[in-house]
Parts: structure tokens; C-alpha cells; sequence
């Protein structure tokens, strides 16, 4: 495992990460080492990072706070484990492969997140798409001819009972004895905070693991304005249930915030109503009138686990999820710098000098990544989150492909709202760098594979796109973008979404996933490209106490 995370940080020294203005040298295509074993090569996907903060800035009280956190999170990963796959240690230790151990362990069971849940292990066929919430034999069919309590809850298993008859189990009593332990630890760290809205949320928070009863304590996390800590933490996405797309997954952030760069972001949120009205797409469909109370901040993350730490990470947070919540106070939206940075200089600036036109180079910027990034969470505001002819939330009416197709309008919006306060004036951005870095971060997100919710949303994007003539494919294998036909995909793609999702067009949505949601031979035949040059598809993280220096 160290040969190869030594021949990985190797091939990626020799890329060069420099920042805009800066003479790049063309990337030397290097392939990967013929003896390397397939897991080795499964391995070399991911480049280790080092996740670090300057704990020194915090106080007494946080930097005891800070180990508690950590601690409270972690156990997040045993819950994930049981969500994705079931008896963790049963398969680890049946495992005598080291390589094959940490790449079970990098993915949360024996399916490769980065190869559409294929299985890389001999002994496993494709992962269920309900993954461990549901009967491995239970069909669609069953599940909504059944009656039964709690069926549409987020927040349970569904089991048989000894009669065949479906039930669900709460998340608190399925886990009960670790939310307990989660539970404490919340508790202890808020007899450390000394500020009071971090105070309330923790205290909240270790009540809710107990009572699957999130809705007081996400409106306190909405609440929390001057905390320099923070943690991100229960069941919230609901990627994983590949069924419905309505199962939580447990996962925890810890988070430092960073002020300086917080104090650059706050201002965003108020044009929020603003840009809804003037979104591209008739007026039905953007009468939700967006919260205000949303905040944007800059945070170097310490920590990842569950949910959040499988396959592809995360580098920017928008919660709650709860319509209610976003609707009466808006969205956090959490850009995780340092995790961000991390993935721009490894692997999206890398990408730029494969598959990039050397003329537009140029405009691959951090500034830019950073912005598309914020604004894609911003993004998620927007829009409405109700049908607009009574199918109800967005979420239940497109069921499985509500996730794909949120991604993919946050994606585009983002990159709308950005041209739009470019032209107010708001934003002091060069425009082509937004554009030319949302392509390459197109081809960064698409390696996800098709098992990811952003995976997917980048490949409808980039299919559409290339229908619209938005960018060229070069003869050399380079893509170059047309800043004009670019800026017209934008607004049709935004008007699509926009209408698919306010009709609740279940139908619509999934013929748009299968005739756009795929990667063509030939773009494949350019990722493969990126894997020959030995450029990572993502991070793996050392985190910890240790780390931080606690």
C-alpha cells in the first residue's frame, strides 16, 4: 500500500499545479506500471491528503470540544457501514489482502463507488440498489402495495417480519446503544461551548439521535451565526438508496471555520430572491420565494466520516434538507476550502493540461473553482422545492431521480447566478474562467461514475452541452469552449430542469437520465487518458487528532 501511494504522489509531482498566469508545462503522459496488480491500480484512483487546520487559533474550550467532536463523528462510520452493507466486520475479517482490506474499507463494502457500484470482489454480484435499507428480495411492486407504519420515513429500515409482511425499524432503535454513546459525547462538547447558539444546537442535536426527530435542532444549526466550530452530523443524504432515493445515510463533518474568507462570502444570500425572479423559465415555476436567513461560509474541514467519506468526498455542504426548514429560513451553505484546494491542485489543474485547449488554460483558476463550487450550493435555493400540480415535494414525485437531477440543477444555476452578478456588476470574476473551469470540473465530477448523484448530473450536462455545440472536441483530444453557445446551453438546460422538476415529471426525468445520462466510447476513451496519465479520480484523507496535533 505505501509502494503505491508513493508511486501516486510520484506521477503527481510531476504535474504542475500552478496557479493562473503562470507558464504550464504540458503534462508528461505516463502510464501506470504493468506489474501493478488491479487492486493496486483500484488503489492509485485515490491520492492521500492530509486533512489539517491551525488548531492554535482556537480556544481552550474549543480545542477541548475539538477531540469530542471527532469522536462523536467517527462513530458515524460503524452506522454507514450497516446502511451500505451490513456486518462490517464479518466481511473485513474474511478479508487477507491488504490492498483488497483498504480499498473494502476506502468504499464501505466490497462495490467500486467510482465504477458504478460494480463489485470488485469475486464473492459479490452488483450492489442492491437499496443497498442494506431494504429486503435484498423486496421489488418496487411489494413495497408500494404494502401498508405499513413509518413506511415513507426517511429515517428507517424496512425488514420482514416471520410472516413475509414488511416493517420498519426507526433508526434509534436499530441503533440505539451507538446513539447513545453519540448522544453523550454531543452533550459533553456543549458544556464546553461557549457560544450560545453552538450550545443549543449540540444540546438539541444529541436529543434528535435519539428520537429521529431532526427538525428543532436543524432550525437551530440555521440559527448559529459566530461559532468558530461546528459539526455536521446524523442521517442526511439520501444518495445511497438507490431504490427511492428516500433512505438518510449517517454521516459527520467537523469544521473550523474560517473567518476572513467566511466575511468575503456573506453577502451572496440577499440576492437570492432576486435571481429567482429572474430565472430563465415561466413564472410557475419560481413562485417559492427563497430564504434569506442562508449563510455562506468558508470552513477547513477536519475531519469526514460515513456517508460523506465514501468514494468521492464532498467539498461543500448545503443543508438542512428538510423543505420546511429551507423554506422558512434557507440553507448553510459550507464551502470546505482546504478539501477543495486539495482536489484542484491534485487532480482538477492535472485534468486541464490533458483534455483542456492550451489557449484556454489560462482561465482554470481556484478563484473560479471556488466560485462555481459556492454557487452550485447557493444554487440549491432556487428553484422550487413543491410540484406545482399537486405530485407533491419535488423529492417524493421524482423518487430515484430526484438526487441526479437536484446536482444537476444546483450545477447549471450556479454557473447562471455567477453570469448574473458578473453582469450586476457584484461579482468581479472573468466569466471565461467560470466556464472554461466548470468544463474541466465536468470532466472531474463524470469519473465519479454513474452510482454518484453528481456523476450522473455531470454527464447529462456534458451530453447536453455537446448537443448544443457549447464546446469543440480538438483533434488532439483537447476540448475547446465556445463562450457564446455556452451561455445559451446554460439558460435551455436551466429552463429544463427547472420545469421538470416543478411538474414532478417522473417520466420525463428518467427519459432524460437514460438518453443523456451516459458516457459515450469516445468520452471514455478521454477519461482513460486521465487514468493513463496517472491522474487521481479523488481523495482519500488522514485525519484525526493525531493529525491536528491534539
Amino acid at each position: 500500500m505505501k509502494k503505491i501511494i508513493f508511486l501516486v504522489a510520484i506521477l503527481i509531482a510531476m504535474i504542475s499545479c500552478q496557479s493562473k498566469g503562470d507558464a504550464r508545462k504540458p503534462v508528461k503522459q505516463v502510464t501506470v506500471e504493468q506489474n501493478l496488480t488491479e487492486m493496486q491500480k483500484n488503489l492509485s484512483k485515490y491520492v492521500t491528503v492530509k486533512l489539517t487546520a491551525d488548531v492554535n487559533k482556537l480556544t481552550d474550550n474549543e480545542r477541548k470540544m475539538l477531540p469530542l467532536l471527532i469522536q462523536a463523528a467517527n462513530i458515524m462510520n460503524d452506522l454507514f457501514w450497516y446502511e451500505s452493507y451490513g456486518d462490517k466486520e464479518a466481511l473485513l475479517n474474511s478479508i487477507h489482502d491488504a490492498d483488497t482490506k483498504r480499498f473494502v474499507e476506502i468504499n464501505y463494502g466490497p462495490w467500486d463507488r467510482l465504477n458504478g457500484n460494480k463489485s470488485f470482489m469475486s464473492e459479490f454480484s452488483d450492489k442492491p440498489l437499496g443497498a442494506n435499507y431494504y429486503p435484498k428480495d423486496m421489488t418496487k411492486e411489494e413495497f408500494e402495495a404494502s401498508e405499513f407504519d413509518l413506511k415513507g420515513s426517511i429515517y428507517t429500515f424496512v425488514r420482514r417480519n416471520d410472516a413475509g409482511k414488511l416493517y420498519a425499524i426507526p433508526y434509534h432503535k436499530q441503533f440505539a446503544k451507538e446513539l447513545k454513546i453519540v448522544s453523550d459525547l454531543l452533550k459533553k462538547a456543549s458544556t464546553y461551548a461557549d457560544n450560545a447558539g453552538l450550545k443549543k444546537y449540540l444540546e438539541l442535536r444529541s436529543q434528535a439521535l435519539l428520537d429521529d426527530e431532526y427538525q428543532a435542532s436543524d432550525l437551530a444549526w440555521m440559527d448559529m451565526k459566530t461559532n468558530t466550530l461546528d459539526i455536521v452530523i446524523g442521517p442526511i443524504e439520501t444518495y445511497e438508496d438507490h431504490i427511492y432515493g428516500n433512505k438518510a445515510s449517517h454521516e459527520g463533518y467537523v469544521l473550523i471555520k474560517d473567518q476572513e474568507w467566511s466575511a468575503k462570502l456573506a453577502k451572496f444570500s440577499a440576492y437570492l430572491p432576486e435571481l429567482q425572479r429572474d430565472l430563465p423559465v415561466d413564472a410557475a415555476y419560481k413562485t417559492e420565494t427563497p430564504g434569506t436567513d442562508s449563510d455562506l461560509n468558508a470552513y477547513d474541514v477536519v475531519f469526514y466520516a460515513g456517508d460523506c467519506n465514501s468514494g468521492s468526498k464532498t467539498i461543500a455542504i448545503n443543508l438542512p434538507n428538510d423543505e420546511e426548514v429551507q423554506l422558512a429560513k434557507g440553507t448553510r451553505r459550507l464551502q470546505l476550502k482546504n478539501a477543495m484546494k486539495a482536489k484542484f491542485d491534485k487532480i482538477l489543474v492535472p485534468i486541464s493540461e490533458v483534455l483542456i485547449d492550451e489557449s484556454q488554460r489560462k482561465h482554470i483558476t481556484f478563484d473560479a473553482f471556488f466560485a462555481n463550487t459556492m454557487f452550485h450550493e447557493v444554487a440549491h435555493g432556487l428553484g422550487v422545492k413543491n410540484t406545482i400540480n399537486g405530485k407533491g415535494t419535488v423529492r417524493t414525485a421524482l423518487k430515484e431521480h430526484s438526487s441526479g437531477l437536484e446536482e444537476g440543477k444546483a450545477d447549471i444555476l450556479g454557473l447562471y447566478m455567477i453570469q448574473q452578478l458578473v453582469n450586476k456588476g457584484e461579482l468581479k470574476e472573468d466569466f471565461k474562467d467560470n466556464m472554461v473551469t466548470f468544463l474541466a470540473g465536468i470532466f472531474r465530477s463524470v469519473r465519479f461514475g454513474a452510482s454518484s448523484a453528481h456523476g450522473k448530473a455531470n454527464m447529462i450536462r456534458f451530453n447536453f452541452f455537446k448537443e448544443k455545440g457549447a464546446f469543440t472536441r480538438n483533434e488532439d483530444g483537447t476540448f475547446k469552449v465556445n463562450f457564446e453557445k455556452m451561455e445559451v446551453a446554460m439558460e435551455e438546460l436551466s429552463r429544463l430542469i427547472l420545469t421538470l422538476q416543478g411538474n414532478g415529471d417522473y417520466d420525463g426525468v428518467a427519459k432524460l437520465v437514460a438518453e443523456m445520462g451516459i458516457i459515450s466510447p469516445e468520452l471514455q476513451t478521454d477519461l482513460d487518458r486521465l487514468g493513463a496519465a496517472s491522474i487521481p479520480v479523488d481523495v482519500v484523507f488522514e485525519q484525526g487528532t493525531k493529525v491536528l496535533g491534539l
